[in-house]
């Protein structure tokens, strides 16, 4: 297996990871990345394999589980009930009930929802220049799953604060500062937790939290601290990878200049540009795969953005093409950890887009985009546009 060596870090890779990606993917279906002292699956058919074989998965085998430091444990006593960081029985249990929640009739019934959503939005765009990922693409999915779960749409600027220090701990950049944020926004997150749940218990409404109390309530047995984590794990993943994919995708479409959302370009926007490059899963026991040998307690990193770019699979993958007909993208992963709100996620993307740009046809913008620091996340630190001639 060769290895490479490339700061996750380093300003030019965080702008573009993609031309790195296609230099290891020369090397094989993996490589090893010294950075993070292990292997890599690169392409697309060696990530689509790691995803789905059961000979691996999430949850760390019992030697390998770290030893938490006590100043670090508010958030791992968290990130212990969170079925992302499960295998069954437990994720089965969590993902089964969650599941009630995002059935096709349930998420299509949001759409008239999204839609007069996103007009208000649209409706309170300054008219000087502005940073679209604050005025709309992160307000859209806050305020959607915050209402599915049934938060109230006040705290909303609380659950992004919280979510955006929480969900720092993942990246590379990570540092005491961070770690200390992540901590006090897991104790406030836990906190809101608890007494919204408490409110659900008395005053139950048509959301997830109250149905997640009654499935608790009649024995299906999930405590206390799986609900106030499922219940966290849901507003972040809700929101922030759509976040992140709602700004990328926007500026890809207004430096190819095009307009039309369809399905298949919003399926192209989740491939070109997606909001997550890494995912990783440790070996069970001992396998082959791609020719390389694998022992018990290895990691490997599925590279999800490398392997939407692998020209196996894709015809000139490094181009935009909003017609593009092909297999599907690794953005949402894959196997039994396949994200749950993937079709949320299509829905609000197709009609924040739809609307946007039916409102602002002229929309365009005013400086470079710049990524943020984030990896193994992959967003825009601001996407700052201008519109001259919005319609009513």
């Amino acid at each position: 297996m060769e290895c490479f060596a490339q700061s996750p870090t380093e300003p030019i890779f965080v702008q573009n990871p993609y031309p790195f990606y296609d230099q290891a993917r020369v090397a094989g279906d993996f490589f090893w990345w010294n950075e993070y002292g292990m292997a890599c699956a690169v392409s697309h058919a060696a990530v689509h394999a790691v995803l789905r074989d059961k000979r691996m998965g999430r949850e760390a085998p019992p030697e390998k589980a770290p030893d938490i430091p006590a100043r670090l444990r508010p958030f791992y006593d968290v990130e212990a009930h969170s079925m992302l960081e499960l295998e069954p029985p437990r994720h089965t249990r969590l993902r089964a009930l969650v599941l009630r929640a995002f059935t096709s009739r349930t998420i299509a019934a949001l759409a008239p929802e999204i839609t007069q959503l996103c007009h208000d939005l649209v409706d309170q765009f300054p008219d000087e220049p502005f940073d679209l990922l604050t005025h709309y693409a992160q307000p859209v999915p806050v305020q959607i799953i915050a209402r599915l779960l049934g938060v109230p749409g006040v705290h909303a600027d609380d659950l992004l604060r919280w979510s955006n220090a929480i969900v720092a701990m993942y990246q590379a950049r990570r540092t005491c500062e961070i770690e200390d944020a992540a901590i006090a926004a897991t104790n406030a997150f836990t906190e809101f937790m608890r007494e919204t749940i408490a409110t659900r218990r008395t005053s139950p409404g048509p959301d997830l939290i109250s149905n997640l109390i009654a499935a608790r309530d009649e024995g299906e047995k999930l405590s206390e601290d799986e609900l106030i984590t499922t219940c966290i794990l849901l507003l972040n993943a809700g929101h922030e990878a759509t976040v992140h994919t709602l700004g990328n995708g926007t500026k890809t479409l207004l430096e190819h200049d095009h307009r039309e959302i369809t399905e298949t370009c919003v399926e192209e926007i989740i491939r070109y540009d997606p909001p997550l490059h890494m995912f990783t899963r440790w070996v069970y026991e001992e396998l082959e795969m791609a020719g390389h040998h694998f022992r018990r307690g290895d990691q490997i990193a599925c590279l999800l953005g490398a392997a939407n770019r692998d020209p196996k699979a894709y015809d000139t993958p490094n181009s935009f093409t909003p017609n593009r007909m092909g297999p599907k993208n690794t953005s949402f992963g894959g196997g039994i950890h396949f994200c749950v709100g993937a079709p949320l996620a299509r829905l609000e993307l197709q009609i924040a887009l739809q609307v946007l740009f039916q409102r602002c046809p002229d929309l365009h913008i005013v400086s470079t985009p710049r990524y943020g620091d984030v990896y193994h996340f992959h967003g825009l630190e601001k996407l700052m546009v201008h519109t001259d001639a919005r319609k009513g």
